[in-house]
């Protein structure tokens, strides 16, 4: 074939086309005498109209895969924070729960004791000096907080403030083989003085030893430290711990009063330091009448 007949070809097909698209303005509708001029444009472009949607098939299809394969993307992606947010909020939701029952527990202490508390939570553990039972608290001068201040929970006595900083404090803790604090019994209102072993969790015991030697303490009796002038380093009518067995002296018949703690002092998170009424403050204070801002 001379190169005249592609050209022709091109050329007839181009202007089967043109003319098909001027036809597509007409009214179908009505027989006209064009009709057999549609119906054999019909019949020339019929096999090219197939070739064409055959050719140009695979584009749109690869199209319409990739929008199809970014909107999976995006519902995976999707899917997947909500997940990590879920799991987040599950994981989060007991020590949640937690910290508020203890509040509300310093809420309650505040109520019933009179005093005025700080919240704090502890962040840090550790030795100090000579003592090596001591936690770090976020709460220093400014949320009103000064040394031998009382820390304690809702369930009972932590300890005592050693040192203050700005933004936190330093705690020695009542299980410190150093620490002394003076109790007394609820049941006979006999005083004496409670010592740590320094242990912690499950092994911490503190030791009473009583001024009045005649007193045998009972299994059971209730331990709450009997207070110190202006209030520090101790504030009375904080429960110290349990009596769980007394221990008698062969050598002379000096008895003992081993205590449980009323403390788990290797669990501590949410805690609160006695502070005078009217302390200022820059976080809120828990109060007998509720929590002021």
């Amino acid at each position: 074939m001379s190169p005249r007949g592609p050209r022709r070809t091109r050329g007839l097909v181009v202007g089967l086309v043109l003319a098909a698209l001027a036809l597509t303005g007409l009214d179908l509708r009505q027989p006209t005498a064009l009709d057999g001029v549609r119906g054999a444009l019909a019949t020339v472009l019929g096999p090219a109209q197939v070739v064409g949607a055959s050719v140009t098939r695979p584009f749109v299809r690869g199209a319409q895969a990739v929008r199809t394969n970014a909107d999976l993307r995006r519902r995976v992606r999707a899917l997947e924070a909500e997940n990590s947010r879920l799991s987040t909020q599950v994981n989060t939701s007991g020590l949640d729960r937690q910290r508020l029952a203890a509040y509300d527990g310093l809420t309650r202490t505040a109520a019933d004791t009179g005093y005025t508390i700080v919240p704090a939570h502890v962040v840090g553990i550790g030795p100090a000096a000579n003592f090596s039972r001591v936690v770090t608290i976020d709460a220093g001068r400014r949320a009103g907080v000064a040394a031998n201040s009382t820390v304690v929970t809702d369930r009972g006595l932590v300890g005592r403030v050693l040192r203050v900083s700005d933004s936190t404090a330093s705690v020695l803790l009542a299980c410190d083989a150093a620490s002394v604090v003076g109790g007394r019994l609820t049941s006979s209102l006999k005083v004496g003085l409670v010592r740590g072993d320094g242990g912690l969790g499950d092994r911490a015991r503190l030791r009473l030893d009583l001024v009045d030697t005649s007193v045998t303490p009972g299994r059971g009796d209730v331990v709450v430290t009997w207070g110190s002038e202006r209030g520090g380093p101790y504030v009375a009518g904080i429960p110290i711990g349990t009596v769980d067995s007394v221990r008698i002296s062969a050598r002379d018949s000096r008895k003992q009063a081993v205590l449980m703690p009323a403390v788990d002092f290797a669990a501590l998170d949410l805690v609160g330091v006695v502070v005078a009424k009217g302390t200022r403050t820059d976080r809120g204070l828990i109060t007998p009448s509720g929590v002021q801002q």
